[in-house]
């Protein structure tokens, strides 16, 4: 399996291709932990993609929902993505908002798409040129993807892998939000976790701002002890972060990454009707 992640070279490389096109897919709220956002640069040749405001259910009252797959690919088409498109996505603290880009895109069908590895601020590191704004022309595409409803799953759902025990259900939030030993920061969420499911805080698998080495990851699901003929769910505080440990496992290749729970502890926690634990 080819990686998903890319070099800040390997994409200088492929900027020369007429096929290739570089999606920023930062977002202006702080990930906790995260690396210092790079303002005011872009990517040559990139464009906008906004999971935030644009590519999400406009009607959900939870953030950055999945849209539907007639939306998404009308969107997709907008902004100039083809099916044949090499898709390089990236954000600029590091690889913290990309994964979530990367998976919707993947959930589409989409082959050819890969993550930057350590983002914009890597690229910058390298010494290669930045723009001050996105790339404006833009062609309608002629993406047409199908939506795998495996990738980015409902509450209820996951409510029955709980229940049954027959998925790994892996929560990306820190220890402390797992265990509910402090309060959670969105407003009038509960606090605890998901029956059944597993601490894994993104930061395990993330060292400066980059998914850590593959024999790292490696050492960090081990210590899991997960059975290997069991899906993975993946689950944070609002859909971001579980992208970033559902990456590592992707790049392992760790068997049954399934998807993700798209409302995560956002939705979780505010509904009284699903049940949580909580640390004694």
């Amino acid at each position: 399996m080819q990686s998903p992640l890319i070099s800040p070279q390997q994409l200088n490389q492929l900027l020369g291709q007429a096929n290739t096109i570089v999606l920023d897919a930062s977002i202006n709220f702080k990930i906790p932990n995260e690396q210092p956002k790079v303002h005011g640069a872009v990517i040559p040749t990139a464009v906008k993609f906004d999971y935030d405001k644009v590519f999400c259910d406009q009607e959900s009252a939870l953030p950055h929902m999945f849209p539907s797959e007639a939306d998404f690919n009308t969107k997709a088409k907008e902004l100039g993505l083809n099916n044949e498109s090499i898709i390089v996505v990236y954000d600029n603290a590091g690889t913290y908002a990309s994964p979530r880009a990367w998976w919707m895109l993947k959930a589409m069908g989409h082959k050819e798409v890969y993550v930057l590895d350590g983002g914009l601020p890597a690229w910058i590191e390298e010494g290669y040129m930045v723009n001050k704004v996105y790339r404006k022309e833009k062609e309608l595409g002629n993406f047409e993807g199908k939506l795998d409803p495996d990738y980015f799953i409902n509450a209820d759902k996951v409510n029955q892998f709980s229940s049954l025990q027959s998925a790994h259900i892996l929560d990306a939030r820190s220890q402390q939000r797992f265990d509910s030993l402090v309060p959670e920061p969105r407003e009038g969420l509960r606090s605890g976790h998901i029956p059944n499911s597993i601490c894994l805080p993104f930061s395990e698998v993330m060292s400066g701002g980059k998914l850590k080495q593959p024999k790292d990851l490696t050492l960090v699901f081990d210590k899991l002890s997960l059975i290997d003929d069991k899906p993975m769910i993946f689950s944070c505080g609002s859909g971001v972060t579980a992208c970033i440990i559902l990456l590592a496992a992707y790049i392992i290749q760790r068997p049954n990454p399934m998807g993700i729970y798209d409302g995560s502890w956002t939705e979780w926690g505010a509904n009284q009707s699903l049940p949580i634990s909580v640390t004694e």
